[in-house]
């Protein structure tokens, strides 16, 4: 019985950790996830606009490039 309960609890832990990768690496178009890089930032009291948030993807995707 205890054997089974750890293979559950295995199984659940993967299927959590399953899901928060597919969130993670799932494509999105990029307004979207801008949008939702947005409103993250505003629900934690970070005030930017969306075009804040253009500017600093165009910086780090130059950032990566170098």
């Amino acid at each position: 019985m205890n054997n089974n309960l750890g293979i559950l609890y295995a199984f659940l832990g993967g299927a959590i950790v399953g899901a928060g990768a597919a969130l993670l690496f799932a494509p999105e178009k990029g307004a979207d996830l801008r949008k939702r890089i947005v409103e993250l930032l505003r629900s934690k009291g970070i005030i930017c606009s969306e075009s804040d948030v253009d500017e600093l993807v165009e910086q780090l995707t130059r950032d990566l490039d170098d």
